[in-house]
């Protein structure tokens, strides 16, 4: 997928990345747990310490997680699995609703300590539970648009037709909410700027497409 958008006389254009970091192994910032088991595909945390064939169940592996780390917040997670995988927190039977293609694949879940630690909460109320699931939530869907290949970068064309800043590791499609367009025109702003400055750049130039 490729496009360009025209701001302020340059150009912006957004392609897919093709080979993207994995949010689940390259990012340090992740507060929530992802635990996951499959036959065939490897995916999820690493080493979320729990093997399968050691519970029943969901169930009792999440009250094994409770009874070690305390309480916790937690979110299930299905896979879908037909050209392509994808993943969710409420299943897909709105695609497969002989569930043929698709299945609980694990859980997310973040422990109550952590999330103290990260906010700074003595006490978490019904309020802050559900923003914790928000949370998840937001981890669960970058880690699908890694998965879906739904990450993105951006490459400034000048006026010219040059081509100058380029930057990427912007997942999901919404280019506004992703922060890439945001950042693309800011990249675009300081350019002008720089020009006016140093090459006597006309003025006419950062009004074009105000």
């Amino acid at each position: 997928m490729s496009e360009a958008i025209e701001y302020k006389g340059y150009t912006i254009k957004i392609e897919t990345e093709d080979q993207p970091m994995n949010p689940r192994e390259d990012f340090d910032c992740n507060l929530g747990t992802m635990v996951c088991f499959h036959n065939r595909y490897s995916l999820g945390d690493k080493n979320p310490g729990l093997r399968s064939e050691d519970y029943k169940g969901w169930k009792e592996m999440i009250a094994a997680v409770e009874k070690e780390k305390g309480p916790i917040v937690w979110l299930p997670l299905y896979l879908y699995d037909h050209s392509g995988i994808t993943i969710n927190t409420t299943g897909f039977n709105h695609v497969d609703s002989g569930h043929w293609d698709w299945g609980q694949l694990g859980f997310i879940y973040i422990t109550y300590e952590k999330a103290r630690k990260e906010y700074g909460w003595k006490v978490i109320n019904k309020a802050r539970v559900e923003k914790l699931k928000e949370y998840l939530l937001g981890e669960v869907e970058t880690y699908d648009d890694y998965l879906t290949g739904n990450v993105y970068y951006y490459t400034i064309e000048l006026p010219d037709g040059t081509e100058d800043d380029t930057c990427g590791g912007y997942y999901g499609s919404d280019h506004e909410k992703s922060g890439l367009m945001e950042q693309a025109k800011n990249a675009i702003d300081c350019d002008i700027t720089h020009r006016l400055k140093t090459e006597g750049v006309q003025t006419e130039l950062a009004l074009v497409g105000a």
